[in-house]
């Protein structure tokens, strides 16, 4: 079989930042927007200790070299714009802050591919240069999605794109990444390819940019894959990827050099600080925060369950509220008929609340479901949930939740100062629940009277406006299953 291989003119190799944790790149990235977020504007060198400190305490880095510490935090900075840069401090960016504070990886990969494009300020200038002088101007994931639709224009969703083809036929041929090539002709070129058995160069040096944009477009469930092999539209996915192909959204920073194929690199290096003021623009307009409980759910049915539950929940969180004068009460009732489905924080007590519910009638006490109440956040008590022991006791909870493709580490946890001081205050009364939300599985980790713990050397905690906790699961806490109401 003959093997593929694009028109000498017409070849240019793409290529980006890789960061050298992309296996684990989920639970590099909400750490390090969490501890960025938590370091605040600083002048540059003590943001640089700061971050790097914190980067030293991820788990197995603790005796890297220095010199690995500060590619991990300039790859985050470059590929993600987590940091911003001014004449004499670094500062969070606002995509770190939303990631911190949202806690949905899924929507920091929608966002971060809607905004990548080549050329970008994520590579170095001088590559930068290079693809401004091919006359790049290319948005990928756009691009792919644009060809899956059109792939798939009957109407089904059964045809999908592999790394090599995406590699070869788009990301390193300028009839497509710089003289905009339609999608028509280019999945003629793939589809010729497949009818003639042409075969392509997959070593991993050569697909690895590509690759890494479709994996990307994965964790942002965009495309779906079940073999990472060939990768597909996600058609629950269809508001999000309408966006995605109907954008004219594009950094012009570049634009009169890329028009004349002509640059400097001291013109490139001008374009720095715009690129990241631009990935880091407001996008509430582009609004990709995950609906989680369509996110979670394996079929309609259970979907249907799940809002069911997050109905009744936000109904238990009313119930004692409405007939009452109480204006603290009535304030209550208004925040839980703001919530949406788009609420992490929401839908993780939801289903925490729900839960909690079901152990208790489980446990043949139906008669205490009614003292089961959730607490909004700004009522300031120190936890989500009060829930309540079969003999009657009090048990106070606070629900962490987290969305993401893949499952996450569970070792370690933030307490604000609010949180710590009430779990000081009502010991083993006090639970944190861990929630993670991911498409394979809901895992919920509960572990009891943290500050006691703590006290017995059981856990480790750093102050940091609050407490920062890491923990052995194998030797505190305990993995639960979550409940589901039923009726």
């Amino acid at each position: 079989m003959a093997e593929y291989q694009i028109p000498k003119e017409y070849y240019f190799r793409l290529h980006h930042v890789r960061p050298r944790f992309k296996g684990d790149i989920e639970n590099v990235l909400i750490y390090v927007a969490e501890e960025i977020a938590r370091v605040g504007e600083k002048a540059t060198d003590d943001f640089v200790a700061d971050v790097n400190a914190a980067l030293f305490r991820y788990p197995g880095n603790a005796h890297r070299e220095l010199k690995t510490i500060n590619n991990w935090r300039t790859e985050i900075s470059a590929l993600f714009g987590f940091i911003q840069h001014t004449e004499i401090t670094d500062k969070p960016g606002r995509r770190a802050i939303e990631l911190a504070n949202n806690q949905d990886l899924v929507e920091c990969f929608k966002v971060f591919l809607y905004n990548f494009q080549y050329p970008g300020a994520h590579i170095k200038p001088r590559a930068v240069l290079e693809q401004i002088e091919q006359g790049i101007k290319f948005k990928p994931a756009q691009y792919v999605l644009q060809l899956l639709r059109y792939a798939n224009r009957e109407g089904e969703n059964s045809i999908g794109i592999t790394k090599p083809e995406a590699c070869h036929c788009i990301f390193n041929d300028l009839r497509v990444t710089r003289d905009h090539e339609g999608v028509e002709s280019t999945w003629k070129r793939i589809s010729d390819n497949r009818k003639n058995k042409m075969t392509y160069d997959q070593t991993g040096d050569v697909v690895r940019y590509a690759g890494d944009i479709l994996d990307y477009m994965e964790i942002a469930n965009l495309l779906k894959t079940y073999d990472s092999r060939t990768y597909y539209l996600n058609t629950l996915e269809e508001e999000s990827i309408i966006k995605f192909c109907e954008s004219n959204e594009w950094f012009d920073g570049y634009d009169n050099m890329i028009q004349s194929r002509h640059g400097s690199l001291e013109t490139v290096k001008a374009c720095s600080d715009g690129w990241f003021a631009y990935v880091n623009r407001d996008m509430k307009s582009t609004d990709f925060s995950t609906d989680i409980l369509a996110y979670i759910a394996n079929d309609a049915e259970e979907l249907k369950q799940l809002k069911e539950n997050a109905r009744n929940a936000k109904d238990a969180g009313l119930a004692d509220f409405i007939e009452r004068d109480d204006v603290i009460e009535k304030r209550i009732a208004t925040y839980y008929d703001m919530l949406t489905t788009k609420d992490i924080g929401d839908i993780g007590e939801s289903l925490v609340h729900g839960h909690e519910c079901m152990r208790i009638k489980l446990g043949g006490r139906e008669d205490l479901i009614h003292l089961i109440k959730r607490i909004p956040t700004q009522f300031a008590v120190g936890y989500d949930i009060s829930s309540v022991e079969l003999d009657e006791r009090k048990r106070y909870i606070e629900v962490k939740t987290t969305i993401s493709s893949k499952p996450l580490h569970f070792n370690r946890i933030h307490l604000t100062k609010n949180e710590w001081n009430t779990a000081s205050s009502t010991h083993d009364r006090y639970f944190v629940y861990r929630l993670l939300l991911s498409k394979s599985e809901r895992k919920m980790f509960l572990l009891q009277d943290p500050v006691g713990l703590y006290k017995q050397d059981k856990i480790d905690m750093i102050p940091a406006d609050g407490a920062d906790i890491t923990f052995d699961p194998k030797q505190v806490g305990q993995f639960e299953e979550l409940l589901t109401w039923k009726n």
